[in-house]
């Protein structure tokens, strides 16, 4: 994949020392970016095209090792390289443990400071490779070219969790947003789990009239109904010894919600029109877009299903909020399409790269491989340009890395929850470095963990984004 031109951003209080550094790399041919503080730089490193950024060690405010952090979080594939004085040496090697690459000394040495700036560009771009080779190799292995391809935090943080639960007889309630891939979610834990070489099946609860959904599942007898003129197995005897996945599982109507309760319960079932008890061995996976549990408040799904379905539940993170992998799955779906398709192509232009990593994507995951489907079908060149783009992408609402889409209608306390959540994801559990990125109290986010923990209400005179951050 054509990558965007690389960028160093330089970030220094001194601003004769911060227009020196970004001159000595402009005569080396490379493009610059400046900022004179730790705030300015966090914006400017959510661009797709910085690749390194050089800073000031020692600042007032954030100062450069809280600079480091908050970039590890938000763009971990940035390389950084600190500049310090001889006095705090230590802190510069100490702060190497935190992710630094290199940090050089004061007075700088403008071989030196070039010198680490371009290894620094040949292990970031190393690593963009690694990346890419990563998520071929991993669509080769999967069959039909349908694989789970990321390597964000949140895309990690999904797949441990699928790992774990995967050796286990449990059911999974997968969670998420339309198109995030909650069926290829359900194939990877089938594909490792125990039940590997038993049979994958999957049924659309939301896709069938309530009649046909119910013989769809539990089959039917001969003579059920008009119409039904031999005995039929369904899904739940088609899947006896693998795995059963119930998509859009919150659709399901309250009369086949019962059934199901009791072939949960007692591991068996019987047929429409029939009174013959089957046995059946089935691993169930269930996924929603819906607030189950705002469901079961309002009356329109079972209580005691809901807790039977969600013995582990598992987030399947929305695009907006996994961007580092947009270039893995926008190559990955260009080359499937450009193969049934049967055009040579490379790959995208630095421009439309931009604008993919940008776009909001409401569709996640399947609005972008239709678009790269469509920008394959319509190229005209070797190289997938942003007027291949569809015209809503192009045009359309944008959001910026580490951006969370929310649907309109979203209760605020929900917000709140899935952006401090989402954060402290990216930070690895750092409450500290979470508060500052969202600009709030660090006792905020723990007063607000807690009263989720133990089921009370989050509203309530908490300070919000935008307050004083001071403790």
């Amino acid at each position: 994949m054509t990558t965007p031109p690389t960028t160093v951003l330089v970030v220094d209080d001194d601003r004769a020392n911060l227009d020196s550094v970004a001159r000595i790399f402009q005569r080396e041919g490379l493009e610059t970016l400046t900022a004179s503080n730790g705030t300015e730089a966090l914006e400017l490193l959510r661009r797709p095209e910085v690749s390194v950024m050089v800073t000031d060690l020692m600042m007032p405010g954030m100062d450069g090792q809280e600079l480091l952090k908050a970039s590890r979080t938000i763009r971990p594939d940035v390389e950084v390289v600190l500049m310090t004085a001889y006095g705090t040496v230590e802190t510069a090697v100490a702060a190497m443990k935190d992710g630094a690459y290199d940090f050089i000394t004061k007075p700088l040495k403008r071989h030196s400071l070039v010198k680490s700036v371009q290894k620094a560009l040949e292990r970031h771009e190393l690593a963009a490779e690694n990346r890419v080779l990563k998520a071929k190799l991993a669509e080769m292995g999967n069959a039909g070219g349908r694989a789970m391809v990321g390597q964000s935090p949140a895309f990690r943080a999904m797949m441990d969790t699928l790992r774990q639960a995967a050796p286990s007889t449990a059911t999974v309630l997968l969670l998420g947003e339309s198109g995030t891939g909650k069926e290829l979610a359900a194939r990877a834990l089938h594909e490792q789990s125990n039940r590997a070489r038993g049979p994958f099946v999957a049924i659309n609860c939301g896709a069938l009239p309530e009649s046909i959904l119910e013989a769809e599942l539990f089959g039917v007898e001969r003579g059920a109904f008009t119409g039904a003129v031999a005995r039929r197995e369904g899904r739940f005897e088609r899947a006896n010894g693998g795995t059963l996945f119930l998509d859009e599982v919150g659709e399901m109507p309250l009369s086949a919600q019962v059934k199901l309760l009791r072939v949960l319960q007692e591991g068996e079932l019987e047929r429409l029109g029939g009174t013959q008890t089957v046995k059946v061995d089935v691993r169930i996976v269930a996924a929603t877009n819906k607030d189950l549990q705002r469901e079961v408040a309002e009356g329109r799904f079972r209580e005691d299903l809901y807790y039977r379905l969600n013995v582990v539940e598992v987030r399947v993170p929305a695009l907006a909020s996994r961007r580092e992998d947009i270039p893995l799955l926008a190559d990955a779906f260009l080359r499937r399409f450009a193969a049934k398709n049967g055009k040579a192509l490379r790959g995208f232009s630095p421009d439309a790269v931009s604008v993919l990593e940008n776009y909001a994507w409401p569709g996640n995951v399947r609005e972008l491989e239709h678009a790269v489907e469509r920008a394959v079908v319509l190229a005209k060149s070797d190289v997938l340009e942003v007027a291949d783009l569809p015209e809503a992408v192009r045009k359309g609402p944008l959001g910026s890395a580490g951006q969370l889409v929310i649907p309109i209608g979203t209760p605020m306390e929900e917000i709140e929850r899935r952006v401090i959540h989402e954060t402290l994801r990216h930070t690895k559990g750092d409450k500290t470095l979470a508060a500052r990125l969202l600009g709030i109290a660090a006792r905020t986010i723990y007063r607000k963990l807690e009263r989720e923990a133990s089921g009370s209400p989050g509203g309530g005179g908490d300070e919000g984004p935008g307050s004083n951050p001071a403790e």
